[in-house]
């Protein structure tokens, strides 16, 4: 098991390279939708070099409508 701690309001994403990878969150206070935010995973702007391609990635309604 690994634990990656992201400060409040850290931007911050995650790749799962195996299958049945489970990602469960801490969090500091309850969902709040007009609190919510996100960018585009593969924004060319940041440039992560994600060990998968564009049309194999398997991303949430939400997190494919995130801007650049």
């Amino acid at each position: 098991m690994a634990a990656i701690a992201a400060p409040v309001g850290f931007a911050h994403g995650f790749c799962t390279l195996e299958p049945d990878t489970e990602v469960l969150y801490k969090v500091t206070n309850y969902y709040s939708a007009e609190n919510d935010m996100g960018l585009a995973w593969d924004d060319p702007a940041l440039d992560i070099a994600w060990p998968v391609k564009a049309d194999k990635a398997v991303l949430s309604d939400k997190d494919r409508k995130h801007p650049c």
